[in-house]
């Protein structure tokens, strides 16, 4: 039975929104502290390396998706990734850090990367004719995900819990495996007849053998590239990392009436709103790219950033903190719309997916650096890890935006161009053009 292309874009969204809770860490992140008395740095370390192996798994599961299909990186990445609550929710019962690292961070984060890169990539095959829109979309469900944990599933866990973090992580992997597991078996890459103004060819040219990726990852265009996204990455997830407890610190110092019960309430909400905002930049930005050029939105998203954190460093209007934090994670999710398309402009859509998974280890870079730094300044100065924060978030910002001027949107070749490798770089077969 042939499953209509609809059906397979809504199970790679559904998969890319349970994926993307991750995000919602913060929420838990006032918990672990209060009831496990792990500290703010012992925490972070969770979130960072869940990130870390997230990004190195990703680039992994980007060479292995050709050669292994959809189906078995999808269903293993699910596992995986439910299996990762499970084993925190043991490690919560018994107080062990060491293993909660093990289970939410590298089991965790292992599933998260192998599942990240399969959907997008699967429902770009199903949909050639709308590819822009579908795999925005879909790109768009792990930007929202930490709505669905923050404002839905996380706070009615915890109720019908009666607090027990153990209970909530044990539940939060039964229902994401439950709904990730189904999903993922429906996935796989379309027969040719499937397509919109497609017909199976009678005599089909043989495949022509990738080049080496290799050479492409030495140029200095792409390590300049991998520096501009992991900057563009640290100082976003450093905010994302502990949203919550930040905003509840500067609302706590504007009106210290407000009890911890609403103060937690808060922070979930911004994470909610934030993670719309998330998943909407990577939809702005893209399109934007497409008539400014990817450098020169990069150029937009480094120094209006560089601006609002400087803001944030001395704003105690929370109202006003919440809004230039949601401007913060809008600008976060546009550096992953735009970055896939700047790939194509300069090493071609054949080394598209290689290159695109090697450039996401800057994410696990980013990943173990923003959270990391924060977790120490709210344990070293509570009183200004606030202000240090957004401090440092502009340096990395600052630097960033200096490198994007070593950037251009030139196409990158590695020997004299031919009418072969010309053709081949637009993904157009060397036959067709006889």
């Amino acid at each position: 039975m042939r499953v209509p292309r609809s059906v397979i874009a809504l199970f790679c969204t559904i998969l890319q929104v349970c994926l993307g809770t991750v995000y919602a860490w913060s929420f838990f992140q006032t918990m672990l502290v209060r009831d496990s008395g792990w500290t703010f740095s012992q925490t972070a370390a969770a979130f960072s390396i869940t990130i870390f192996t997230l990004g190195v798994s990703a680039a992994v599961a980007g060479q292995m998706l050709p050669k292994v299909g959809p189906r078995w990186l999808a269903v293993t990445g699910s596992a995986l990734f439910s299996g990762g609550y499970l084993i925190a929710s043991l490690a919560l019962s018994i107080d062990s850090i060491w293993l909660f690292y093990l289970g939410y961070g590298v089991i965790g984060g292992a599933g998260i990367g192998m599942g990240y890169v399969t959907p997008v990539a699967t429902v770009a095959k199903w949909f050639p004719d709308r590819k822009g829109l579908a795999t925005g979309i879909v790109v768009m469900g792990f930007g929202v995900g930490a709505f669905l944990l923050s404002k839905g599933l996380a706070p009615l866990l915890v109720v019908r819990a009666q607090g027990e973090l153990h209970l909530v992580f044990l539940w939060l992997g039964i229902v994401f495996a439950c709904i990730l597991i189904p999903c993922s078996l429906f996935l796989s890459d379309p027969p040719e007849s499937a397509l919109p103004g497609r017909q199976p060819s009678a005599r089909q040219a043989p495949p022509e053998k990738l080049e080496p990726a290799v050479p492409y990852l030495r140029t200095t265009q792409f390590a300049i590239m991998w520096i501009v996204f992991f900057f563009n990455i640290a100082a976003g997830i450093s905010v994302i990392s502990f949203q919550s407890e930040l905003l509840q610190e500067v609302w706590g110092l504007a009106d210290p009436s407000i009890g911890p019960a609403q103060l937690a309430e808060y922070g979930a909400t911004l994470i909610a709103v934030s993670s719309v905002c998330n998943g909407v930049g990577r939809l702005f930005w893209g399109l934007l790219s497409d008539r400014l050029g990817r450098v020169s939105v990069f150029r937009v998203l480094l120094a209006s950033q560089m601006v609002v954190f400087g803001i944030l460093m001395t704003e105690t209007n929370p109202l006003i903190f919440s809004a230039l934090v949601c401007y913060v994670l809008l600008c976060f999710g546009g550096g992953f719309a735009t970055m896939p398309s700047f790939i194509v402009d300069v090493f071609g859509s054949k080394n598209m997916s290689r290159i695109y998974g090697t450039v996401l280890t800057a994410w696990a870079a980013a990943g173990i650096i923003g959270p990391m730094y924060v977790g120490y300044l709210k344990d070293t100065y509570p009183d200004r890890a606030v202000m240090y924060c957004f401090l440092i978030g502009i340096l990395m910002l600052g630097a960033g935006f200096v490198f994007s001027y070593l950037l251009d949107d030139s196409r990158v070749r590695l020997g004299r161009p031919t009418l072969k490798s010309t053709l081949a770089q637009y993904g157009i077969p060397a036959a067709e053009s006889n």
